[in-house]
């Protein structure tokens, strides 16, 4: 009896207890799930606008470029992110000087672009710190060249001959001084958002200004009306010429008429001189009489008779 019991409980003890058999389903799916995770953590997905640095203690091992899947070794190596697509950045204003001694802040914007992500990364670190340095180098570029120029050349925005040559020669020679640094960086276009006055002598900036813009005007006035006389002049001394023309003209034309006629009275008036001799008398009836004329005739006076009817 004794040995039965003994080998009954040595079999009860070698058999496993079922919770270990969850125990160990426990650990293995934990396992899984643990490099499923980590997996999932070390897949990365590259878009169409950006690039994705891999880089491994500090160094850029990998620029993934092409959209898609891809993957990092885990623990060890980062991926970070840098724009493709061209990027705005306002440059904090500056104070510059002109050539005329007049001080101007001046706010700048500018388009640039990632060219070669390793360099810039590798030199820059980071697209902040590209930025910082593009526009440092902006800012020096933009003193010197507008230090050459007076303040009215800066402030005239019709003036394309110097704010646009101004621009293409910042842009240029801003990337000739990042590309001699390697940056991995390129400026596409800088341009000159507004130029103000500092608060302190921009008053009487603005006076002087106005008092330019106002003889300007003056002199442009001025101009307007000797130019308006000179005018005036020609056109009446071609006025006088055209009727003192028109006046001889007609004073010709008359006289041609008034000689024909004399040419017609003297034709008709010689065929019947009696006729001739009462018609001028009539004549001076027209000149000399009116309605409160008095007349004292001799009975036998021409006028008299003619007045009274009597003609021979």
């Amino acid at each position: 009896m004794n040995n039965d019991n003994n080998v009954f409980d040595m079999d009860e003890k070698q058999s496993p207890a079922p919770w270990t058999k969850w125990i160990r389903t426990g650990i293995i799916i934990i396992v899984l799930l643990f490099l499923l995770i980590v997996g999932i953590m070390n897949v990365f997905i590259v878009k169409q606008d950006e690039y994705k640095v891999v880089t491994q203690f500090g160094e850029v091992v990998r620029i993934a470029e092409n959209p898609g899947l891809s993957a990092k070794i885990p623990f060890i190596q980062q991926v970070s992110s840098i724009p493709k697509y061209q990027m705005n950045y306002d440059i904090t204003s500056a104070e510059i000087n002109t050539l005329d001694k007049k001080r101007v802040l001046v706010d700048n914007y500018v388009v640039w672009g990632v060219d070669n992500p390793q360099a810039m990364i590798s030199n820059a670190k980071t697209v902040e710190n590209a930025e910082s340095i593009m526009a440092n180098f902006i800012n020096s570029v933009i003193r010197s060249e507008l230090g050459q120029m007076n303040f009215e050349q800066i402030i005239n925005e019709t003036d394309e001959s110097a704010r646009g040559d101004v621009n293409e020669m910042v842009g240029e020679r801003v990337n000739e001084l990042l590309a001699e640094d390697n940056y991995g960086i390129s400026v596409t276009d800088v341009r000159m958002k507004r130029t103000d006055l500092p608060e302190d002598n921009e008053e009487a900036v603005y006076q002087r200004m106005i008092s330019e813009r106002e003889s300007t005007a003056q002199e442009y006035l001025s101009e307007g009306d000797a130019e308006a006389n000179r005018i005036r002049a020609n056109t009446d001394r071609e006025v006088k010429e055209t009727i003192a023309s028109a006046e001889a003209d007609a004073e010709e034309i008359i006289g041609e008429g008034e000689a024909e006629a004399a040419e017609v009275y003297n034709a008709a008036f010689s065929r019947d001189p009696d006729f001739y001799e009462l018609y001028k008398t009539l004549q001076t009836y027209e000149t000399t009489v009116d309605d409160e004329t008095v007349i004292v005739l001799p009975s036998d006076s021409p006028y008299a008779r003619i007045l009274m009817g009597y003609v021979d």
